[in-house]
C-alpha cells in the first residue's frame, strides 16, 4: 500500500474529485494537510507520495517526478500574492508565510534576479497577517488570499504574475513527487485518476463550490490554476530549481 499527502487547499479540489470518481484500484492511504506538511512527511518518509512544494525538491536524498499533473499558473494565480500598504520600492521588511516554501522561495528569487530591492526577509508564524502595514509586508497563499482586498491592502503582488512578466514562463508551485520508485501500474493507474478530476473540473465546481460569497470556483479552478505539467513547466522548473540555491 502507498500513502499519499495531498493539499487541502481549494486549488486541489480537481484531484480530489478525481481521487473520489475515479479512486485508484490499488490499495492508498490518502491524508490531506497544508503544503509544508506534505513536504515534511515525504522527507521524513512518514507518506511515499506527496503534492508538495517544489522548492523542497534539492532537499530530498531521492526524489520522482511521477505524473504529468502539478499546481501550476501560466500567469495571474489569484492565490499566492505580496500584500503590502506600500509600494514594493517602499518595502523594508517581507514577512514569509510558514504554510509553504515555494511561494517564500519565489519572492526571494524575484527579489534576487529581477526586482534587485534592499528588502529583509523574515519568516513568520500563525497571525503574522496583522503584521502587514507601513513598509512591512507579507506574502500570503492559499485560500486565506480570498477576499483580501485593496482596501485592506492596497498593494497586491501576484507572485505568478512577477515570474511569467520577467521570465516568460509559467510556473510550478506543486508537483507530484515520490522518495522512492513506485510500481509503474500504480503510476499511471493514478496518473488516470487526476486526468479524469483535470478534465471535470466544472463537475467538481459544482460539487465543491468555494464557501466564500460570490466566488467564481470555476473560474478560479478553470483560468487560474493550470494543472498539466507540460514541457513549458518543466523548463520553468528547471529555471527556478537553478536560480534557488543562490538566494539560500
Amino acid at each position: 500500500m502507498y500513502s499519499l499527502s495531498i493539499v487541502n487547499y481549494y486549488n486541489t479540489t480537481p484531484f480530489v474529485y478525481g481521487l473520489k470518481m475515479q479512486p485508484i484500484p490499488y490499495p492508498a492511504r490518502i491524508e490531506y494537510d497544508i503544503p509544508s506538511t506534505c513536504a515534511r512527511k515525504l522527507k521524513d518518509g512518514l507518506v511515499d507520495i506527496g503534492l508538495v512544494p517544489v522548492a523542497i525538491i534539492p532537499e530530498l536524498p531521492s526524489y520522482h517526478i511521477i505524473t504529468d499533473y502539478c499546481i501550476g499558473a501560466n500567469g495571474r494565480v489569484d492565490s499566492v500574492k505580496l500584500f503590502a500598504h506600500q509600494p514594493l520600492e517602499q518595502l523594508t521588511h517581507i514577512l514569509l508565510d510558514y504554510q509553504s516554501k515555494t511561494s517564500i522561495t519565489l519572492v526571494q528569487v524575484l527579489n534576487r534576479h529581477f526586482w534587485k530591492k534592499d528588502i529583509q526577509f523574515v519568516q513568520a508564524e500563525a497571525g503574522f497577517e496583522q503584521q502587514i502595514g507601513g513598509t512591512t509586508g507579507a506574502v500570503i497563499i492559499g485560500d486565506r488570499t480570498f477576499g483580501l482586498g485593496t482596501g485592506e491592502h492596497p498593494y497586491q503582488y501576484d507572485l505568478a504574475e512577477e515570474w511569467k512578466k520577467h521570465t516568460g514562463l509559467p510556473f510550478v508551485f506543486a508537483a507530484w513527487v515520490s522518495n522512492k520508485p513506485i510500481d509503474p501500474e500504480f503510476t499511471a493507474a493514478f496518473n488516470a485518476t487526476l486526468a479524469y478530476g483535470v478534465s471535470h473540473i466544472r463537475e467538481a465546481a459544482v460539487e465543491k463550490p468555494h464557501p466564500m460569497p460570490g466566488f467564481d470556483s470555476y473560474d478560479y479552478l478553470q483560468h487560474k490554476i493550470s494543472y498539466t505539467l507540460d514541457a513549458d513547466k518543466r523548463e520553468a522548473l528547471a529555471l527556478f530549481l537553478k536560480l534557488m540555491p543562490e538566494i539560500l
